[in-house]
């Protein structure tokens, strides 16, 4: 009897060790591929990481080559303007005013374009003309005689002090007139030369 009881106990012993130690074994699986599961896990977000920065920096790079590439280009073409702008102005802007404090030359200005009006119209249009006041005594002749005369119609002269170069015409009672300054001549000239200035700059 003692022996049956012996045999039990150690039979249920040895059940339940190998039991404890299977349950022991499963557990330690178990922990074991949720590790390497987490680790898995974490290894993936870690490279997403790494390819998201990775990424960004790229995108920094081009977009900073980009905008340097940019600003370079502005820079070039800004000098480039500055520079054609200098050469422009030194080259048009004395002969300009040379020209527009010369009589013959306003005389002549003042008749091609007083003839470009009345060729517009079938019958001679009546002009107000401003002149410069600095032009007044080399015009005085022009204006008692030649004008009139070669204008083909009525004109109205005025001198006016706040004019310094160039003048203004237009028709008679018409509510406008259009400016022939210093500015005006040099910004048609400028624009006239720019290209071959280009060309010859920078080819």
């Amino acid at each position: 009897m003692q022996n049956k009881l012996q045999e039990l106990t150690d039979k249920l012993y040895n059940e339940g060790l190998s039991k404890g130690k299977q349950e022991a074994q499963e557990m330690v699986a178990k922990a074991k591929a949720e590790a390497e599961k987490i680790l898995a896990t974490a290894q993936e977000n870690a490279n997403k990481i790494i390819a998201d920065a990775e990424k960004q920096a790229l995108d920094i790079k081009t977009k900073a080559d980009n905008d340097l590439r940019i600003a370079a280009s502005q820079t070039i073409s800004a000098v480039k303007q500055q520079i054609e702008n200098i050469i422009i102005t030194k080259a048009i802007k004395e002969p300009v005013k040379a020209s527009l404090s010369d009589v013959d030359f306003v005389k002549s200005v003042i008749l091609t374009i007083a003839k470009a009006f009345n060729a517009s119209h079938s019958e001679p249009v009546d002009l107000e003309l401003i002149l410069p006041a600095a032009l007044q005594d080399g015009l005085k002749s022009f204006v008692e005689k030649e004008a009139h005369k070669e204008m083909g119609a009525g004109v109205n002269i005025t001198f006016s002090k706040q004019l310094a170069g160039g003048f203004k015409i237009g028709p008679k009672d018409e509510g406008y007139m259009i400016g022939f300054s210093d500015e005006d001549f040099e910004k048609v000239l400028a624009d006239y030369i720019r290209p071959a200035t280009k060309k010859l700059l920078f080819g």
